[in-house]
């Protein structure tokens, strides 16, 4: 008789699931670039002096924040292909399912990456700009060597922890047919019949854990070392 927990199923299951996790990181990583890329559009946006701009970024970011992932994963799949058929004629039938799990996460991603960005620029003193400016530096040479560089201290946290949201978020590409290691945990589950599929579970969650950690302690490094050397100097 088949025992229904097996220890050791948890760390055979592993070498099967190892091989999709780059496609889980590989999804995450395109996400994140398209999705900040966005986000600092957003951003320019919510702090433009023009109204109507600032009313379409934050109506954006409120539309995404209100918008669960799996509801608006299945409305980028079904609905994209859709509106290109039918305002475009264009037949997207055949794209890989991959690029509307990218263009979903994107979306979300540049959501709260706007955000992150507009506090961390509003974080720092605008006495810093105009004193670089008075000293004879352009506009563009203050934001890349005096704004910048501080704000992308401020919204080093935030951005790794949204970069680990989205990995967590996008193990519901699987409900789209997208097999990544959590699709392909699926698919070993339904080759032995339901059967170990709490081992499975946990050998995913083992992973998991271990992948948003690495990414923690990278982004808090990152952090420590953009730091260094920018301690207030203290009077002896």
């Amino acid at each position: 008789m088949e025992k229904y927990f097996d220890m050791s199923y948890i760390w055979s299951s592993l070498p099967a699931l190892a091989p999709y996790l780059w496609i889980t990181i590989y999804i995450a990583v395109l996400s994140v670039i398209c999705g900040s890329l966005m986000g600092l559009g957003l951003a320019v946006a919510k702090l433009s002096r023009k109204k109507w701009l600032r009313v379409l970024a934050e109506g954006y970011t409120t539309i995404m924040r209100c918008t669960p992932s799996i509801v608006l994963l299945f409305l980028v799949y079904y609905g994209v292909p859709a509106f290109a058929e039918n305002l475009f004629g264009l037949d997207l039938q055949n794209v890989s399912t991959g690029v509307f799990v990218v263009i979903t996460f994107s979306l979300q991603f540049a959501a709260m990456m706007s955000e992150v960005i507009r506090s961390a620029y509003l974080a720092i003193d605008r006495g810093q700009y105009e004193a670089a400016v008075s000293v004879g530096l352009t506009p563009f040479q203050a934001y890349r060597r005096i704004i910048f560089p501080q704000a992308f201290v401020i919204a080093l946290p935030n951005f790794g922890n949204g970069f680990i949201s989205v990995l967590q978020e996008g193990a519901l590409a699987y409900t789209i047919g997208f097999i990544d290691i959590v699709g392909k945990a699926n698919l070993i589950i339904a080759n032995n019949y339901g059967t170990h599929t709490l081992e499975i579970f946990i050998a995913l969650a083992v992973i998991y854990w271990l992948l948003a950690i690495t990414i923690e302690k990278f982004f808090s490094w990152l952090e420590k070392n953009f730091q260094k050397g920018k301690q207030p100097i203290r009077a002896t």
